[in-house]
């Protein structure tokens, strides 16, 4: 890859995963994971880095910049110091009251994580004269509502799919871990069943229910593009749910951030 377009590793800090990312021009050309509770030192987070983009075929090079959304406050240091030794490359942080794309709504914009303005930043450089939702559906499930004007109407919270499987195996005697897919049925025949049931389709009613409200409430009913993006949002491609599935939202947002930041 040469330097005639801007190279941007792209980082998505997370409860559970770190998304990441690499945009060359605009276009994501290389996503990996990695378990954020496993981030150790700098060196073992500079050395995977190194690893993930070399297997890509990427030179670490090439990378001009390094964007970052965190909402783990304790991995801030170990980033910093990753970034710092193992690239030469800016470092961009995004933080709500410093972004120039939205008008954010909050009594206070440093509430509002930074995942949640990644998003929306990517949603409106994507459909810039639109009415948005957006559902991310990772560790936590979030919604956020933006105007056609590009402000940040607020949203909501609730627990994700696997925050609720881990609860009840947590806090009862007997249900038992189950994978997160979509049951056979709606009415589960097995305690398994019943416990994928509960958990997929009360997150969809949950859903259904917040972007129909949020539609009325912010938006009198006109039309809204209702986005879905996070690890669990593919579950509910034929659900009638999202207009359309956007897994690299968050990515795309973090490079449109920093090209905004440095004009």
């Amino acid at each position: 890859m040469s330097r005639g377009f801007s190279v941007l590793l792209c980082l998505d800090v997370g409860n559970t995963h770190i998304l990441g990312g690499v945009s060359r021009g605009g276009k994501i050309v290389a996503r990996f994971r990695y378990a954020t509770p496993l981030v150790g030192t700098s060196d073992q987070l500079g050395i995977f880095l190194l690893s993930i983009l070399q297997a890509n075929q990427i030179d670490p090079k090439v990378i001009s910049a390094v964007a970052v959304s965190s909402v783990v406050p304790g991995c801030d240091y170990t980033l910093n110091h990753t970034i710092e030794h193992y690239f030469n490359a800016d470092y961009f942080v995004l933080r709500a009251d410093q972004q120039k794309t939205l008008n954010i709504q909050y009594s206070n914009v440093n509430e509002v994580g930074a995942d949640r303005i990644a998003n929306a930043i990517g949603a409106v450089h994507g459909y810039p004269h639109q009415n948005i939702i957006i559902a991310d559906m990772g560790t936590a499930t979030t919604l956020c509502a933006i105007n056609k004007q590009h402000d940040y109407l607020g949203g909501a919270i609730l627990p994700g799919l696997k925050l609720g499987m881990e609860s009840l195996k947590t806090s009862t005697a007997k249900l038992m871990e189950v994978n997160i897919e979509s049951p056979p049925s709606l009415i589960g025949r097995t305690t398994r069943e019943s416990i994928q049931s509960g958990l997929f389709y009360g997150q969809l009613g949950s859903l259904l229910q917040l972007v129909s409200g949020f539609k009325q409430e912010a938006f009198a009913d006109e039309q809204v593009m209702v986005i879905g993006t996070g690890g669990f949002s593919q579950l509910y491609k034929d659900k009638s749910l999202f207009d359309v599935i956007l897994p690299d939202l968050v990515l795309q947002g973090l490079h449109h951030a920093y090209e905004t930041a440095v004009r």
